[in-house]
């Protein structure tokens, strides 16, 4: 991942919710835009589909904050977007995942996560957050670009084609059942929760 300095910059102005939002908090580039939500606590939303929740809650996860990001990109016509990743969640990332893999029989838990890309560049603005990892996720097994507001119910559709794929392709996940990995799946979102502020 790289730092939000990477992306290009540019002052904020002109008409769009997203610039609105920001420039009535004083921010007025897009670099203090990113500083500003990487700087608000790591946490999860009570309503993730509404797109000005960050702002109301004053705090975000992956999900929310990329999305408020990629959305501001947007209206100022910078080629930044929003990316969802499956990535291999195991005991080194996150502390606790080797039992879920004992459990379920996994060489590791296939979860998903957001983050920017601008170019070759990637960006997490909520890598140090206290997130609930012990690093940031520098592989992904799958990636693909997606709107900023995409739904959860969307997201999870996308999360489940991929890795129906990744079941059928993978070596290390052959013969592994789909409601087994969504099953450990359950349990590794409660286990990372259960780390967030930690």
């Amino acid at each position: 991942m790289n730092p939000y300095e990477t992306f290009p910059e540019k002052p904020i102005s002109g008409p769009g919710p997203m610039k609105a939002a920001f420039l009535a908090r004083g921010i007025q580039s897009f670099h203090a835009a990113c500083a500003f939500v990487h700087g608000l606590p790591y946490g999860y939303n009570s309503d993730r589909d509404d797109p000005m929740i960050l702002f109301k809650e004053g705090k975000g996860s992956c999900t929310t904050k990329h999305a408020v990001i990629a959305a501001l990109a947007l209206e100022l016509g910078l080629p930044v977007a929003k990316h969802i990743g499956i990535y291999a969640m195991t005991e080194a990332l996150v502390t606790g995942t080797q039992a879920l893999l004992e459990t379920f029989q996994l060489p590791y838990v296939p979860m998903i996560h957001c983050f920017l890309v601008c170019g070759n560049d990637r960006v997490d603005l909520t890598a140090g957050n206290r997130n609930g990892k012990n690093r940031a996720i520098d592989a992904f097994l799958h990636t693909e670009a997606v709107a900023p507001h995409i739904s959860a119910k969307e997201e999870y559709l996308r999360y489940r084609t991929a890795l129906e794929n990744l079941l059928a392709t993978r070596d290390e996940l052959r013969g592994v059942k789909l409601k087994t990995v969504l099953k450990a799946r359950e349990m590794g979102i409660a286990l990372i929760r259960a780390h967030v502020g930690g």
